[in-house]
């Protein structure tokens, strides 16, 4: 197998290991399985750059997160704790690395879908084994409310299971077969059971719009699938109160307790104390990875906000670098056409509102994604007449659909 082909089939694999990768940790010193994936995929795609002698001309967005990831290295210098920062810039290499490899890699229009769908298909092992932790007579016996996967933080189950919606939607049209048809459609109803069951509750508001705009992305040229949705939506509606216990369908309805309360489950506390620690160090930070140490938390706290996570790290430099690489990525969703605009809008739309509550720069959910949107604003410009054909929006003159295998 020539080394390019061979990179391109190990990213799609590391894209299917990306949403459940913490539910199968191998431990020291290989750690989740998309890190090993991850790394098996570099080995192979460093040979196959240097084999071609070539490199795919980087865009704004790698030239950005490279900034970026080199601000957080010279972070080194000054950092408040040098073993946190250590950490962190490995973890960031290991997860920004991934907007090149895609960019690299995601050769053609079909090459794009391939990825796609193997982050849908990665999401459904997630959703399937979040189903698997409620079912569990541990769970039944203690009387559990929150179910997600072993060494997932409910809420990250939630948001990884939420970006996959409207990538389902977007690969709906152009599946020939019974079982691409079951992976797209099939993941609507699992994986909004799935999110329930986590009773995240900045997950469901964010599952909500990802149905939204997976509603507009189906049914903008297809009429009927609006009269078939709003037929399934009671059924889903019932069957979720059936399956899904009271005292989790109870959590997820304080959303306007906390909302109006002001204080979103302790976290207005940790961002003052995030606040005051970026006022410490407002230009260069205090070091990456050093949000902990630097707002005086305890160590299993996060900042539970992107935007402050990466001021308190890197400061107004890194957080400006930031802003950079998500206009960069919003300027790439407007060059699309077709069902692709939506559904990377939307994408987009529900990574943005997660980030409100989470860190989700440090995920490889959120490279990926735009890496994706990269790629794909990439192929609108170098081949837009394929780009359309991999992902269809309505039938051809003959009845049929245009078919991507």
């Amino acid at each position: 197998m020539p080394l390019r082909r061979l990179a391109r089939f190990l990213l799609v694999v590391f894209t299917f290991a990306v949403p459940w990768e913490l539910a199968l940790d191998l431990g020291e010193p290989w750690g989740p399985v998309a890190r090993v994936a991850g790394i098996v995929l570099l080995l192979a795609a460093i040979p196959a750059v240097l084999r071609a002698k070539a490199i795919r001309a980087p865009g704004a967005l790698q030239w950005l997160t490279l900034a970026l990831f080199l601000w957080f290295s010279c972070s080194l210098f000054w950092t408040i704790d040098q073993a946190a920062t250590v950490e962190k810039l490995r973890a960031y290499f290991q997860e920004m690395m991934l907007i090149w490899l895609v960019w690299e890699f995601a050769d053609t229009p079909r090459d794009l879908r391939q990825v796609l769908r193997a982050y849908v298909a990665g999401s459904w092992v997630l959703a399937s084994i979040t189903l698997a932790s409620f079912a569990s007579p541990e769970a039944i016996a203690s009387g559990q409310v929150r179910f997600f996967a072993e060494g997932l933080d409910p809420n990250d189950t939630a948001r990884f299971l939420d970006l996959a919606f409207p990538m389902a939607a977007l690969l709906v049209d152009g599946e020939p077969r019974w079982w691409g048809k079951l992976l797209t459609l099939g993941y609507f109803p699992l994986g909004m059971l799935a999110v329930v069951l986590t009773a995240s509750r900045g997950g469901f508001i964010a599952a909500l719009l990802a149905l939204g705009g997976s509603a507009l992305v189906m049914g903008r040229a297809h009429p009927r699938r609006w009269l078939a949705g709003a037929v399934a939506l009671p059924a889903l509606v019932i069957a979720l109160w059936q399956i899904v216990p009271a005292e989790t369908i109870d959590r997820i309805a304080t959303i306007s307790e906390q909302v109006e309360g002001g204080n979103f489950n302790e976290r207005a506390n940790i961002w003052a104390q995030g606040w005051q620690a970026f006022l410490h160090a407002p230009l260069a930070g205090s070091g990456a990875g050093s949000f902990v140490s630097a707002a005086r938390l305890a160590p299993i706290d996060t900042a539970h906000n992107t935007a402050l996570s990466i001021a308190v790290g890197g400061g107004l430099c890194a957080l400006g670098l930031a802003f950079a690489v998500v206009v960069a990525a919003l300027r790439a969703v407007v060059r699309l056409r077709g069902p692709l605009l939506p559904a990377m809008g939307t994408a987009m739309l529900v990574w943005m509102v997660t980030t409100l509550t989470a860190s989700v720069e440090e995920n490889r959910s959120t490279w990926i994604l735009l890496g994706l949107i990269a790629a794909a604003g990439r192929l609108a410009v170098e081949d837009p007449s394929a780009l359309a054909a991999c992902f269809p929006s309505r039938r051809t003159e003959h009845g049929s659909r245009e078919l991507v295998l």
